[in-house]
């Protein structure tokens, strides 16, 4: 995942929603230091929010909306994960190809766990116990457990590997963004034992598991996929945002958000079995990541305003504009 992206994307849009009164809205905005960003999520346990800023780690206590930022510098994080009862985080670095385990609290580092090229994504499994660690650049994923801070394993899937979601029942589903398809994983018996092919989908990234009715569902670049899990049946392509990274699921209100890079956040219902795109919320640009918080429905995404770069620079975020929103579901009637 980069940060980069197209010159037209670095004006913010306007901040109001697109569809029908009572709808997704966006609620707040909660300002950050300065600096990039990239996988986000919610800890319901704590109340809190985790987010990954290039060089250090980022939190925000939900109830009072404090920010602690600095925590456990280092180079290209990619994705932070609360583990062990949320007394530490599990951290992927890009540069240095480990996993690092840190005090939640100090941001202290207790272990490092070498993985493969360039650590991506993360992702628990609970029916093993352990993390699942996506080599973008390696092609393979690296199983930690957590409770011994040990490597234990690895399976072998080849291609650019993006997130990953799991069953609970020992399957996982990891999205390879440059072969288009999604690589089917047995966890204990260390291999890959299916492939599901997404031919209209343009570089999956982000994808969710929806438990009720074994469903998948992968961004793409302009589109969402969902598709059976056990077939690989692709169920419908839905329109969503430009450039997307992250999918985020709401089982409670069987609900789905897709962010798009264009200040697009797609929302997708599968009531019925029968996915529907039922809302376009305009945000702002490079609102790539998302986390959902499943108690109260709301969605968090980062965004900066990108600058223009210096010849043979990236695009880098303008100071002063980073931010999270925070959109809110309709009042409960």
């Amino acid at each position: 995942m980069k940060l980069a992206c197209a010159l037209a994307a670095l004006t913010l849009a306007a901040t109001a929603a697109s569809a029908a009164p009572g709808g997704y809205r966006i609620l707040d905005r909660i300002k950050g230091p300065d600096g990039g960003w990239d996988f986000v999520r919610v800890e319901p346990a704590h109340d809190r929010l985790w987010m990954t800023r290039g060089t250090s780690v980022m939190a925000v206590d939900l109830a009072s909306g404090k920010v602690t930022a600095g925590l456990a510098p280092g180079e290209r994080l990619h994705d932070v994960l609360p583990v062990n009862g949320g007394k530490e985080l599990l951290i992927t670095l890009g540069n240095a190809n480990t996993a690092i385990f840190v005090d939640a609290q100090t941001g202290a580092t207790l272990a490092s766990v070498p993985t493969g090229k360039n650590p991506d994504a993360v992702e628990f499994d609970p029916a093993s116990g352990l993390v699942l660690v996506m080599d973008h650049d390696g092609g393979d994923v690296v199983l930690i457990d957590p409770a011994t801070h040990k490597g234990v394993g690895q399976i072998q899937i080849g291609g650019g590997l993006e997130v990953a979601a799991v069953d609970g029942k020992g399957r996982a589903f990891v999205n390879v963004e440059d072969k288009n398809d999604t690589a089917v994983l047995d966890i204990k018996a260390r291999k890959v034992v299916g492939r599901i092919a997404l031919p209209g989908c343009d570089g999956p990234t982000g994808i969710a598991y929806v438990a009720k009715r074994n469903w998948l569902i992968a961004s793409c670049d302009g589109s969402t996929d969902v598709v059976d899990a056990g077939s690989g049946k692709l169920i419908k392509t839905l329109k969503s945002g430009k450039e997307a990274d992250g999918v985020g699921y709401d089982a409670r209100r069987e609900l789905a958000f897709v962010a798009g890079r264009d200040g697009t956040l797609t929302i997708i219902s599968l009531k019925g079995g029968k996915p529907t795109v039922v809302q376009v919320l305009k945000t702002e640009a490079n609102n790539r990541t998302l986390a959902v918080d499943p108690r109260s429905g709301r969605v968090y995404l980062p965004v900066a305003q990108l600058a223009a770069p210096a010849p043979g620079q990236k695009l880098a975020p303008v100071p002063g504009t980073f931010h999270v929103l925070v959109v809110g579901p309709p009042a409960a009637k």
